[in-house]
């Protein structure tokens, strides 16, 4: 049924990878990946009467829905209408040319004006428009952008129109997004605590083997950060999953299990929860703990984390480096984990556990600071007001991030993370060359403007040497398409 029909007191079912639809009670337990809406890139468990978002997945198995209020007055619904309000608080963007237009015509009008009054001839007042040439307003400034539109594309990175790359060109502060941003959002395996007799591999081995039944988002990593070292895994037989809690099963005649430490208790592996809670200290923010039994024992904890996106390390350092003053961090994710990936990036401050609506205030406060341009990169569906509020919003194509694409003046389509400050180096020299070209072409037609002025340019000559500025000024934009 559309979505726009349900009403509190329906009960819906959600199937495994749906997105919720509506916000509402869970009655059974559930796996809820909430990066969407709060950067939190592990799936949380949510245990029956616990509160459920619409715009968050379905990380486990299909669980019932008691709806709590219409679609119309979900926490997506009012992201989509932070959004617009948005839209409409960004300032209109003067275009580099209309503000050049404005002088350069009523000058040239002007001087052939003047020129036909002070010599009492009408040739010299044509004389003077034929070489007043506006192509390196109409053709050359357009064609840099373009071209800069054109390296971009080549990178990966689609810029949503000539005057999206021109506002990059004067960037001066960043705002980041962390989950799907400058990490990858997909937990890996990130090293494995061996409490027991087997070995790291045989851990793995036989944790991956039971988990490739399993349908929790943790399973799937696991299985593929297994397989990835190059493991060969068996099939498990009589597996017993709980959605949210772990997974029971036999590997290759071994009694395994895979969860939490209540799981593990639950199925006759004593002193679990009192071993792990001994360790919890040692893991760090952010990590996600599987705890691996076999035959009664508890033998290691698999410990996930989010990790970063292939060029982040040098995010920052290279965004500085094209010319940005200031590097933020704006995430919903918890403020140890926030700190800890700041630390590790060299990033100048950092915002955390922050809601749409926090991160719509952090933008405003960016952009009142900066006299520049304030870039907003992020790709979850909470993100989307803060880059409709940006003067140049930047998503990162991937999970949830359709609302995030759409909304977006920059979409990067490929996975490493140093694309941002590749599309803001490119827009600085894109604006440099269309300046070069504008500047240099109105300067060569004031000067033959002069000389035809005082009569020494006649119109024909004019007309042959504003051909010969066209071609300079339109050569020297197309350079924006090099490297």
């Amino acid at each position: 049924m559309p979505v726009e029909e349900l009403v509190p007191g329906d009960v819906v079912v959600v199937r495994a990878g749906e997105v919720v639809p509506s916000d509402g009670v869970a009655l059974g337990d559930a796996v809820i990946d909430e990066s969407a809406l709060t950067g939190e890139s592990l799936p949380v468990a949510i245990p029956p009467g616990g509160d459920i978002r619409s715009g968050t997945t379905n990380a486990g198995n299909a669980f019932d829905l008691r709806v709590i209020r219409p679609a119309a007055e979900s926490a997506y619904a009012a992201i989509v209408r932070l959004v617009r309000t948005a839209e409409s608080d960004r300032a209109r963007f003067t275009r580099l040319a209309d503000r050049y237009a404005a002088v350069f015509l009523p000058f040239s009008l002007a001087v052939a004006g003047l020129a036909w009054a002070a010599a009492g001839d009408p040739t010299r007042g044509l004389a003077v428009m034929v070489v007043a040439t506006p192509c390196p307003l109409i053709l050359a400034a357009p064609i840099a952008f373009v071209g800069g539109l054109s390296r971009a594309a080549r990178a990966g990175v689609i810029v949503k129109g000539a005057g999206v790359l021109e506002r990059l060109g004067t960037t001066q502060t960043v705002l980041l997004d962390k989950t799907g941003t400058v990490t990858s959002g997909d937990p890996e395996i990130e090293r494995v605590v061996l409490l027991g007799t087997l070995s790291e591999e045989e851990t793995l081995r036989l944790a991956a083997s039971l988990d490739q039944l399993s349908a929790h988002v943790l399973a799937e990593s696991l299985v593929s950060g297994t397989i990835a070292r190059g493991i060969t895994l068996t099939t498990p037989v009589d597996v017993e999953e709980e959605p949210g809690r772990g997974v029971t099963g036999v590997v290759d005649g071994r009694r395994v299990a895979v969860g939490s430490s209540g799981w593990l208790e639950h199925h006759g592996f004593d002193g679990v929860r009192d071993r792990a809670r001994a360790l919890d200290g040692s893991f760090g923010a952010g990590r996600a703990k599987v705890l691996v039994g076999v035959d009664g024992r508890l033998e290691g904890i698999v410990v996930m984390a989010d990790h970063l996106r292939p060029g982040a390390e040098t995010l920052a350092s290279e965004l500085r480096d094209a010319g940005v003053e200031h590097v933020a961090l704006v995430t919903g994710d918890r403020i140890e984990v926030a700190r800890e990936v700041a630390a590790s990036l060299d990033i100048d401050e950092v915002y955390a556990e922050h809601d749409p609506e926090e991160k719509l205030r952090v933008v405003r406060e960016a952009r009142h600071r900066s006299e520049g341009t304030v870039v907003m990169a992020g790709d979850g569906i909470n993100d989307a007001p803060a880059l409709a509020l940006a003067d140049v919003g930047i998503a990162m194509a991937g999970k949830g991030a359709t609302v995030s694409s759409e909304t977006a003046d920059v979409v990067i389509v490929v996975e490493p993370a140093d694309r941002i400050p590749l599309a803001i180096r490119i827009g600085r020299r894109s604006l440099r060359i269309a300046r070069q070209s504008v500047v240099f072409g109105l300067g060569l037609s004031v000067g033959a403007m002069a000389v035809a002025a005082f009569g020494y340019l006649p119109p024909v000559w004019g007309a042959l040497f504003q051909e010969v500025i066209d071609v300079a000024v339109i050569l020297n934009a197309l350079r924006a398409l090099r490297d």
